[in-house]
């Protein structure tokens, strides 16, 4: 279970830099706030090695998606 725990905490990691170097170039705020959970989560979850801050960070990342954060994500007009 560690292994798997170490996989997905380097997944979350690289993701989290991939969204710190998008931030850097757009400057989308959201961006920035998925790049910070993705990469909390990571690193509780290798600090305590439990696997649920990861599903956590999963969770808030997409509550953020559809909070609309999230600049690739779809939105459907306002009548």
């Amino acid at each position: 279970m560690r292994l798997v725990i170490y996989i997905f905490s380097v997944l979350f990691a690289v993701m989290s830099v991939g969204l710190f170097i998008n931030y850097y170039r757009s400057r989308k705020v959201g961006m920035l706030l998925m790049g910070l959970v993705y990469g909390n989560a990571a690193g509780l979850a290798l600090v305590i090695m439990h696997w649920w801050p990861l599903i956590a960070g999963f969770i808030l990342a997409w509550v953020l998606r559809i909070l609309g954060f999230d600049p690739d994500a779809p939105r459907k007009p306002n009548p």
